[in-house]
């Protein structure tokens, strides 16, 4: 790749050709247990927190009705910055002259001003639609002028909260290099290599790494195999994909023999979100949103076709890596990520650990330094994924330039649609494999309660 076109990839600030593009989308900007006094005890009386996306320094506030407000951080008076407002609960006050603003930017107050003044009708601090989505609050940035898309109706955001929960975590790189990292369908054969397998029946609902353990749909002669080991055993796979009106949905054909391939088929939601199978009934749809050109945030949501989830024991796995309440993994560079040597002989090929597969992908992301410099990459054929996706990805973002309406769920006649979108995981007759992961989703739905129930309506 030259080296202009990875600067325009990758560089994501206000007025950015790139930066231009991914505002046009729906972005998750904070957790809702971000503001859980729980979690953290300073939102019980102040539910108040400054954020930064697109390299943009916002304040996000909850009012006591309950709406969220995400505002400029800059006062529109004298540019003071509001993360340090006064919560009042009806809006937020700004503590150099006073000046009062709601969830809309909408300015209450300017108390300074002579009796009467009327400035205040004419003071708009600028503000961006937020919406509350399967335990994520999520903002849309694009241009004032412009009304945003639907929100999307994928299943991550369908099912019921009983059968979903979401996480979140900071890297110390550029989004795209997070984004090609989780679509990539052969880094599992290898970053998430387990050198030994489990009993499967010994893996729990929620854990976290050992997710990873599950068994794949079908059977080997009688026996279900965990997924590791047919990564392990079978790393060279066949990549295709199939352009969608959302994005592209991928298939990788690992073949065992004559008579059995592993299918794995994955979707990629333009701009910068992945759907994973981790299990028969468990998906992952992970979103890479730019904090700025060098910060990355990943928000996953876990989604069950089968039982409720245990949302709390889950949370509580994932704490033991992360630091709250910014969310920041307490493994990096600053300590090799928890690399150790001995393992890597005997029990992970990576040799970073078991519990918290992130921190494989973590490694992978931000060891290519804050943005990676693609002139020097040499890419193969296992790599047609990644260089279809930049090729998108660089049209997009021409289109957007050039007045023209950019692909997938920005276009409202796309997101208001129902997808899926459908992902499989497991071992398929060779020759019908294609039929066979299509009964294998058809099956989970028509077991799944909730979406029962959805489908159902009129």
């Amino acid at each position: 790749m030259k080296a202009d076109q990875n600067k325009l990839l990758t560089q994501v600030g206000p007025h950015s050709p790139c930066g231009d593009l991914l505002r046009l989308y729906w972005q998750p900007v904070a957790l809702l247990d971000e503001f859980n006094a729980q979690l953290d005890p300073k939102m019980q009386e102040r539910p108040l927190k400054a954020v930064r996306v697109f390299g943009e320094d916002l304040v996000l506030f909850k009012d006591l009705s309950g709406r969220f407000g995400l505002i400029d951080k800059h006062c529109a008076h004298r540019g003071v910055d509001l993360s340090f407002a006064r919560y009042e609960g009806d809006g937020i006050r700004c503590p150099f002259h006073g000046w009062k603003f709601d969830v809309n930017g909408h300015c209450l107050d300017t108390p300074a001003e002579p009796t009467g003044s009327r400035l205040k009708e004419h003071i708009q601090q600028r503000h961006y639609p937020v919406i509350e989505k399967a335990g994520v609050i999520f903002a849309w940035m694009g241009p004032p002028n412009q009304t945003p898309p639907p929100f999307p109706r994928f299943d991550c955001f369908e099912a019921p909260s009983s059968h979903s929960f979401a996480f979140k975590g900071r890297w110390k790189a550029n989004w795209l290099q997070a984004f090609e990292v989780g679509i990539d369908p052969a880094h599992p054969s290898f970053l998430h290599r387990f050198l030994q397998d489990e009993d499967l029946q010994s893996i729990g609902d929620n854990d976290a790494g050992k997710q990873f353990r599950s068994a794949s749909a079908g059977e080997i002669n009688g026996q279900k195999w965990p997924m590791t080991r047919i990564m392990r055993e079978f790393c060279q796979p066949n990549i295709s994909f199939e352009s969608k009106p959302y994005g592209m949905e991928i298939t990788s054909l690992r073949s065992m023999d004559e008579q059995l391939t592993h299918v794995r088929v994955t979707q990629a939601i333009f701009p910068a979100t992945f759907v994973i199978p981790l299990s028969e009934s468990l998906s992952i749809t992970q979103f890479h949103v730019p904090v700025d050109d060098e910060h990355t945030y990943w928000y996953s949501f876990f989604t069950s076709f089968d039982k409720p989830l245990n949302k709390e024991a889950m949370r509580a796995q994932r704490l033991q890596f992360i630091s709250l309440p910014d969310y920041i993994p307490k493994s990096g560079a600053h300590n090799h990520w928890g690399f150790n040597a001995k393992e890597q002989v005997s029990q992970t090929y990576l040799g970073m650990g078991e519990e918290d597969i992130n921190v494989h992908d973590q490694w992978a992301v931000e060891s290519m330094g804050p943005i990676q410099d693609r002139t020097q990459e040499h890419l193969g054929t296992s790599d047609v994924l990644i260089m279809a996706n930049r090729r998108v990805l660089l049209k997009a973002i021409e289109d957007v330039q050039n007045g023209a309406t950019p692909p997938g769920v920005s276009n409202a006649l796309i997101s208001s649609s129902r997808f899926g979108p459908d992902i499989v995981d497991g071992v398929a007759p060779s020759l019908e494999w294609s039929n066979w992961w299509r009964d294998q989703v058809k099956h989970k739905q028509e077991m799944c309660q909730w979406l029962t129930d959805e489908l159902s309506v009129p």
